[in-house]
Order: C-alpha cells, then sequence, then structure tokens
C-alpha cells in the first residue's frame, strides 16, 4: 500500500448499518483481524480477544440485545444530539442493521493482560485498525459499545470467562449500497498552534 492509498482508506472510512447477505471467508476475516493486533497497546500487553459469530440465532441475540440497550436509553440519549436524518439511521441500524452483518466481531478485554484503567487506550486503537482494514478491502463496518449495556447477557452469550469482558462490537459484511464519503469539518477548525485559540 501506498502513502496514498493510506489516506484514501482513511477518507473513506464511515460505519455501515446494511448489509447484504454474501458471506464474509475466513480467508477475508483473517487478515483484518491481524491488522487489528498490529494496534498499540498499554505496555504491549494486548489485552484484546477477539469472538466471531456467524452463527445466525447468536446473532439474532445480539442484534436483539442492541435493540434493548437502544430503546432503553440510546434513543433518548442520542434524539437530542443528532440530526434527524442520522437519527434514523442509527436507529435503523441499532434495531435491524447490525443483526443483518453476516459476521459479527465482539472484541473482549481480557483484564488479566491489561489493567482496566488502560483497557480503552489498547482496545480501541485496534477496532480503528480493524475498521480501516475493512475499509480498504471493502468491507463495511461499524463501531457499537451500545450492546455492552447489556455486558452480563453477553458474557453468558458468549460463554466469556469473568476476566474478559466485552467492549465493543463490530458488524462486518458487504455493504448493502454504497455510501459518500463521511462528513467531517477541517482538521484547521479544531487545530491550535502553541496554545488554545491560536489558529492553525
Amino acid at each position: 500500500m501506498t502513502e496514498q492509498d493510506l489516506f484514501a482508506v482513511v477518507g473513506r472510512q464511515r460505519a455501515y448499518r446494511a448489509f447484504n447477505d454474501e458471506p464474509v471467508t475466513d480467508a477475508q476475516l483473517a487478515p483484518l483481524l491481524d491488522a487489528a493486533t498490529h494496534a498499540p497497546s498499554a505496555e504491549n500487553h494486548q489485552p484484546w480477544e477477539f469472538v466471531i459469530v456467524r452463527d445466525a440465532d447468536t446473532r439474532a441475540e445480539i442484534g436483539e440485545l442492541t435493540r434493548r440497550a437502544w430503546e432503553a436509553h440510546g434513543r433518548a440519549f442520542s434524539e437530542t444530539r443528532l440530526t434527524p436524518q442520522l437519527l434514523a439511521e442509527v436507529e435503523k441500524g441499532a434495531t435491524r442493521g447490525i443483526a443483518s452483518a453476516p459476521v459479527h466481531v465482539v472484541v473482549c478485554a481480557d483484564l488479566e493482560r491489561g489493567l482496566k484503567a488502560t483497557i480503552g487506550s489498547s482496545i480501541f486503537p485496534a477496532v480503528q485498525n480493524l475498521l480501516l482494514a475493512a475499509t480498504a478491502v471493502g468491507l463495511g463496518s461499524a463501531l457499537t459499545t451500545l450492546t455492552t449495556a447489556f455486558a452480563d447477557e453477553l458474557t453468558a452469550l458468549l460463554g466469556l470467562p469473568a476476566h474478559v469482558v466485552p467492549v465493543a462490537v463490530v458488524p462486518l459484511g458487504w455493504p448493502a449500497r454504497p455510501l459518500g464519503p463521511p462528513r467531517r469539518e477541517p482538521f484547521a477548525q479544531h487545530t491550535h498552534r502553541e496554545r488554545y485559540a491560536n489558529p492553525w
């Protein structure tokens, strides 16, 4: 991959919440997981654990947990913070789209290999690598932590031991439709020279 390719992938990465039925094979998934494990982690303890869920019933149960979390508190939290268009898109994903992804990557943290205080700084770089790698090969993906509102139920569903906690769910699949580039404000609007409020 050239430098230009890397920046092009970064510029295309966005959340997909609608997928078609085409499967994602182990051969297609393995390089994405390999990319995820090349993320930095606190003290290089690499506390990530990935549970790959393809079973339709288990995916449906993960989708149901996500829907419940959305309807219990996610929608109320988001409806004053998101535009109506984005709210509708997120709701569709939370109530139907995520469950339809052919693969769920449940990203977990092994608390015996990482301090609880540094789990986020280890797990989320790995998730970002996973999202970027998916974008590079044309797969759609999204990051959601909504499902972990029911962490105990998700733990039981996946048979996680007590020291392994679910941190995020990444649905993966081939996009149901193409989406345009993500909408981002120019970096200069949020960049300061030397001291805050000195413009870039």
